[in-house]
């Protein structure tokens, strides 16, 4: 039977099971390098479809705000002024992208955390709807590359990357069940009013119980210049997944790039020999002309230089990354690795593997929840 024809009832006994998986949940410690994660447990709404669909002027077209592969989301505004984000499943899709849909309703219904999207509730009469807070600046990708505003600010940029660094630590560690997002990018992240970064979009996101020291998933979805090697070649899902994504995440913060240029050369192959020497002055967005911390920037490649290392093996966990990223008087000489890894290093490069491609390689179901100005 298709997942649309799921019954109100069951999907309310679904809801109730998740509020009791968090009513079981304790308070996690987190690293002292973190700021003290919420103890806040998460709250769920089943919406009536009335109420969205008054909410969004009846999914009126000035109110659709982003398109993906199977999924569109529209801006709303409750009766008590409250601002939504409705993400409507297209009734056109297949069983396969409901279960991604249910899948992402699953995943993140079960996480509170500052930097990570809260999931306010959802309905499924008449589809399918994963309702949002509504994120007034968009995302980071839209605010980052568009070129008719002014160049996104140092400050603001630090705080992205310190705020999305504290996000996926407590996806990967404090959590009940360990998720690896697999899509961590530009476009996923979205910003609060006040320049929060939230991590969204978990339609390609997996428990990884604790027994398990990864996936092996197939077919490969993701976006190509996040991709990390082990699993763009073999398909091998960790955390270390992620944090790769995350370091290409900060050299894009850092230079302004996108993840594969026009040229199909990744940002990564173009950060490295950069990073190598040294130079941090050819890495930096040249918008920003000296308007930035040094100290701060050299904090951020390091990080970065650490998260895009080729082997998953001497990557940071991102309990290790939060430690570099706020730490100056870290020793890198304990992140050094010895010759044999460095030559594996330089031999498996980037631009061989993408320039192939085509850049626009993404099976994540929806870049991100955006604004109209976007």
């Amino acid at each position: 039977m298709p997942l649309f024809l799921l019954r109100r009832s069951s999907f309310k006994r679904l809801f109730s099971s998740f509020k009791e998986v968090n009513n079981t949940l304790d308070d996690e410690k987190i690293s002292k390098t973190t700021v003290k994660e919420s103890s806040q447990r998460p709250t769920f709404k089943c919406f009536t479809y009335e109420e969205i669909l008054e909410a969004t002027g009846g999914f009126n077209s000035d109110n659709l705000v982003g398109r993906g592969g199977y999924a569109e989301v529209y801006r709303g505004v409750m009766k008590d002024g409250q601002v939504l984000a409705v993400k409507r499943l297209n009734k056109a899709t297949n069983e396969r992208k409901e279960r991604e849909f249910l899948t992402e309703l699953g995943t993140i219904g079960h996480v509170h955390h500052p930097n990570v999207s809260s999931l306010l509730g959802c309905c499924i009469d008449n589809g399918f709807y994963l309702i949002f807070e509504f994120s007034l600046h968009g995302s980071v990708a839209s605010v980052l590359h568009d070129e008719d505003s002014p160049a996104m600010s140092w400050k603001i940029r630090y705080k992205i990357a310190l705020g999305t660094a504290r996000g996926l630590h407590y996806l990967h560690k404090g959590c009940q069940r360990r998720i690896i997002h697999r899509d961590i990018k530009a476009s996923n992240i979205l910003l609060t009013a006040d320049f929060e970064p939230q991590i969204s979009d978990f339609g390609l996101a997996k428990w990884l119980p604790t027994q398990w020291s990864h996936h092996s998933i197939h077919p490969i979805e993701g976006t190509l210049g996040y991709l990390a090697p082990e699993y763009f070649m073999h398909g091998i899902v960790d955390e270390k997944t992620d944090v790769f994504a995350f370091g290409v995440f900060l050299l894009e913060i850092i230079s302004g790039r996108k993840p594969v240029d026009l040229s199909h050369q990744s940002l990564v192959s173009w950060a490295k020999p950069i990073l190598i020497g040294n130079e941090l002055e050819k890495l930096i967005d040249p918008r920003l002309g000296e308007d930035y911390d040094m100290a701060q920037l050299k904090l951020l490649a390091f990080t970065a230089s650490l998260c895009v290392r080729t082997s998953a093996t001497w990557r940071p966990t991102m309990s290790e990354v939060l430690e570099v990223m706020v730490d100056s008087e870290m020793d890198k000489e304990k992140w050094k690795m010895p010759e044999e890894a460095e030559d594996e290093e330089e031999f498996w490069g980037f631009e061989d593997l993408e320039c192939e491609c085509d850049s626009s390689f993404s099976t994540s179901p929806l870049n991100s929840i955006l604004t109209s100005s976007s």
